[in-house]
């Protein structure tokens, strides 16, 4: 049986394993090398490694997504190629995958993002099949950026071309943040500072409400401010680079 036949033959058991994941916490026994994917232009092709820590088998599947998070393989449709789709790792076996770009048109002016998923399902024990116990799989999803060859600058410089500004709305008083740059910028910690108070984001979001695109806008809620400030402010927020490590920066706003 071929990996397409096995990925639509895993289709249905995999909604429901990801509906059941939503619910309950699990711990994933395989490690990825990085927080995230970032696939130069020009490469041919990205390796992504992989460890076990799991003491007994597992069985792994993976694919990308343009951003769905109830993606399944058969139904990812985007321009690349992991290799191999499928396939059982060892206990404490190390595994090198491998992505390829297939060449569709992808906008040259600024990043491109997609998903990297990892569905990883653990064998079962004679005491969990004597037992009837439940064995969840574990989906693991990261961050792939396809970074075309010729942006006008370096990464590193994206984050001191963010433009920041307080505003009012209706939810409450937040932090706007608009990037002008070909880069998408992921966020950590965002503080606004004002009249010697620090008043934090709200907590609690994920994805897409963790990152401002290129040419795109953000807000944040501030729940501590309760008003709009009449002095002068500074947004302290910290990027995620390209290796996972958070980078601290501030920048003045005007009243």
């Amino acid at each position: 049986m071929n990996a397409t036949l096995i990925s639509r033959a895993l289709a249905p058991a995999m909604a429901l394993l990801m509906a059941l994941l939503a619910a309950v916490p699990v711990q994933a026994s395989v490690v990825l090398s990085g927080t995230r994917v970032i696939y130069p232009q020009h490469e041919k092709e990205v390796s992504l490694k992989l460890e076990s820590k799991n003491q007994r088998p597992v069985l792994l599947q993976v694919w990308l997504d343009n951003g769905d998070e109830q993606s399944t393989p058969d139904l990812a449709g985007i321009p690349f190629l992991v290799t191999p789709p499928i396939f059982r790792m060892e206990p404490e076996q190390h595994q090198v995958l491998r992505l390829s770009y297939t060449g569709e048109p992808l906008p040259q002016d600024r990043e491109s993002l997609f998903w990297f998923n990892m569905l990883e399902v653990p064998s079962q024990t004679l005491d969990a099949e004597q037992s009837n116990q439940l064995q969840l799989a574990f989906r693991t999803r990261v961050k792939l950026f396809f970074r075309p060859t010729k942006l006008p600058y370096e990464v590193e410089a994206a984050a001191a071309k963010l433009q920041w500004r307080q505003v009012s709305s209706e939810q409450g008083q937040m932090l706007e943040v608009y990037n002008p740059t070909p880069y998408h910028l992921s966020f950590d910690q965002i503080d606004l500072v004002a009249a010697e108070q620090r008043h934090a984001r709200e907590h609690g979001a994920s994805g897409a409400g963790n990152m401002v695109a290129p040419n795109g806008r953000n807000r944040f809620l501030l729940p501590s401010l309760k008003s709009r400030p009449s002095t002068a402010m500074t947004a302290e927020f910290e990027t995620i680079d390209d290796f996972g490590v958070r980078v601290s920066h501030k920048t003045r706003i005007a009243p």
